[in-house]
């Protein structure tokens, strides 16, 4: 016995969320109950960061005003990536890419400005302060998904204009518009596997060993 193994049960709930993580585009206008969205941040906060750099920046938008203007952001890029996309835009046109104005919540995740100062792990990977934003939203993503709560990652935007609409300083970043709330069904399948848009790998496709593409597995 692993004595630091969780019981069967809380085992089969993480790996039950993993399974289950959706990126939610369909929400309902219920508010979310006190103390939920502190807890979610609070689950994102804890996640995992190189160097400790902890570089992440929740800002909450509460002004109608501001949630709009960045709908009407959001919405400019998704033609433009409609354009880029050539024979695949009247597709790409069909799929709903976002719930910003039905949503309970509306989160921009940010990195910090100054990033340079931190070397500690991203001395040659200077992306790794990303990657542990990254892994903050995915703690976000998987405590939503235990409370019953949706969450969406909406990248479409143009950094820029979104680092001056929410106020950033200049050097920091805008990775992610989090759409938060209240969903009738979480979808069985992620949604751009049920529309056909793109397929998911077999592990045999994505796992070496030894070498790039020499065939391996987990054991």
């Amino acid at each position: 016995m692993n004595p630091n193994q969780y019981s069967q049960s809380e085992i089969d709930a993480v790996y039950r969320a993993i399974r289950e993580r959706r990126d939610m585009r369909h929400f309902t206008d219920k508010p979310l109950a006190d103390g939920v969205l502190q807890r979610l941040i609070e689950a994102a906060h804890l996640g995992p960061s190189v160097g400790f750099m902890q570089p992440w920046r929740f800002i909450r938008i509460t002004d109608m005003a501001l949630r709009k203007t960045i709908h009407a952001d959001v919405e400019q890029e998704r033609q433009r990536t409609a354009e880029a996309l050539g024979e695949r835009s009247d597709d790409f046109m069909r799929l709903k890419v976002e719930g910003i104005l039905q949503c309970a919540e509306v989160l921009v995740v940010g990195l910090i400005d100054k990033r340079e100062n931190y070397v500690f792990g991203r001395r040659t990977i200077p992306e790794m302060d990303l990657a542990s934003a990254a892994c903050a939203i995915q703690n976000f993503w998987l405590a939503a998904r235990a409370e019953g709560v949706g969450m969406g990652w909406v990248s479409l935007f143009n950094p820029d204009r979104l680092r001056a609409l929410c106020g950033m300083p200049d050097g920091s970043m805008p990775i992610a518009i989090l759409c938060v709330g209240h969903v009738e069904t979480f979808y069985p399948e992620p949604m751009l596997l049920s529309e056909g848009w793109d397929t998911r790998r077999k592990l045999c496709d994505v796992v070496f060993e030894n070498a790039w593409g020499k065939p391996g597995g987990s054991r």
